[in-house]
């Protein structure tokens, strides 16, 4: 028999990007209202939402893995008089596939894509009645029919400012799952921020698929830059650094790149994406860049900033990619140095135009060429590692660390730093001498100040 007093408990799993993380943590706020509490775990959760991804064929397969187990523990939970469990898929796949998802896996009971889940207390409590997969709705409704209050777990938190895009990389189906971009309103923005810093978040990451597009109405109704953006929510008490992702080096302006060299709480990390290092590929990719472009960008950028740390993704395997092609991506990195990087086998997407490429290039080579440039990769983030030995960085602390008087934050660079410290240090920012570096994470100690300071030390 169900526990009456028991409060309903939701699990959500997220796939893929920082702003299907974001996406989840409204889906919660949206849910909480109706009762619904977290669970870490879908054992013993009432709601279980899958909140998916779709930009890799793996990342797509392992949702449908995901439904079958639930599916097993579902039916042992009933079987157990432990209560029936809603299982929902969202996100990317949702949109894309949402038919598919019904007849591949007919356990599941509510499909709901990214711009819909502010519906989503109507749609569960319709549950039973037919209706199973959610319309799109405009990104403008989603954002306007969330609850203002957010839920905040720590110091830093993501902040959604633009969807969707309008580039079309051939490789890519975020046109197709996220829709047209759209821009949120300036307003609206620092009205979020402002209550996030009321809340004691100190680092907000501004979100978008393309988020350097970003041309929001401003107070005026005219649009504003992200650069604009930037310097207005670096005004915001208590909001001391602040992060954007993901770019794209078509929508690098001068004003952005200004602001890099202007506006202290604009952290010296830029992830900017370049996918390949051959200009065939690229124009394959229809990236709208060249390999010479984009190092010229890079330059402007680090000239404007020249401590800033530069992030990448790369697709290796593109269909017709030659050994040629891709020792020009080699070249690039090599060209760069990145302080870290994303890289990925192209993945064969349905409805995308590379897909029907020809010359699709064969698994075991782009396993090969996936693991020498990993290895570069590697090596460089090592060494940028490495270059901050020696140096004093100010660490904004996160949470307790594993080992006993352990405190864990991130450096500038985005860098997992920890060191010995009193817990009170969490969800501030104070100097760290750094001492050792990993592949990962840099080691430190507290630049103690203070008498005061070297007494709390002691007492760790």
């Amino acid at each position: 028999m169900n526990d009456t007093a028991r409060p309903k408990r939701l699990h959500i799993k997220t796939f893929g990007c920082q702003m299907n993380v974001y996406d989840s943590e409204r889906m919660a706020d949206v849910l909480a209202p109706m009762g619904y509490v977290a669970s870490a775990t879908a054992e013993d959760a009432d709601l279980v939402i899958l909140n998916t991804c779709h930009i890799r064929e793996k990342a797509a397969e392992k949702v449908y893995s995901d439904l079958g187990r639930l599916k097993v523990l579902r039916a042992e939970r009933e079987a157990a008089g432990a209560g029936r469990m809603t299982l929902a898929v969202a996100g990317c796949v949702a949109q894309a596939e949402g038919a598919e998802i019904m007849r591949r896996q007919p356990a599941v009971d509510l499909v709901v894509g990214p711009q819909s889940y502010q519906s989503l207390p109507d749609l569960i409590s319709r549950i039973g009645t037919g209706d199973r997969v959610a319309a799109e709705f405009a990104a403008d409704a989603k954002f306007d029919a969330l609850p203002k209050a957010r839920a905040v777990s720590g110091p830093a938190a993501f902040l959604t400012v633009q969807e969707g895009c309008d580039k079309f990389c051939t490789f890519c189906v975020v046109p197709y799952t996220r829709g047209a971009e759209y821009s949120r309103p300036v307003a609206a923005i620092v009205d979020e921020a402002e209550r996030l810093a009321a809340q004691g978040v100190r680092e907000v990451t501004l979100l978008g698929q393309n988020v350097n597009a970003y041309d929001g109405a401003g107070p005026d109704g005219a649009p504003w830059s992200l650069a604009r953006l930037i310097r207005r929510l670096s005004e915001i008490a208590g909001l001391s650094r602040l992060r954007y992702t993901t770019s794209h080096p078509r929508d690098m302006g001068e004003d952005l790149i200004a602001a890099h060299g202007e506006v202290e709480a604009l952290m010296p990390y830029l992830h900017l994406p370049v996918q390949a290092g051959s200009d065939r590929v690229l124009k394959a990719m229809n990236r709208a860049h060249t390999a010479a472009s984009y190092l010229e960008l890079v330059a402007r950028i680090r000239a404007a900033r020249p401590d800033i740390a530069l992030s990448g993704d790369f697709i290796v395997g593109f269909p017709g990619e030659t050994e040629a092609d891709f020792q020009a991506t080699l070249d690039l990195v090599e060209a760069v140095g990145y302080a870290s990087a994303f890289s990925f086998k192209y993945s064969r997407r349905p409805g995308t135009p590379a897909a029907a490429m020809a010359g699709q290039v064969e698994d075991e080579v782009k396993s090969e060429r996936l693991a020498r440039l990993q290895a570069l990769l590697e090596r460089e983030q090592q060494a940028f590692n490495r270059s901050t030995v020696g140096r004093t960085l100010p660490v904004l602390f996160e949470r307790i660390g594993r080992n006993p008087g352990q405190i864990v934050g991130r450096s500038p660079y985005l860098q997992g730093v920890w060191t010995q410290g009193p817990a009170d240090l969490i969800g501030r920012i104070a100097e760290v001498e750094i001492e050792g570096s990993g592949s990962n994470s840099l080691s430190g100690k507290l630049v103690v100040k203070s008498a005061e300071e070297a007494a709390a030390l002691e007492a760790v």
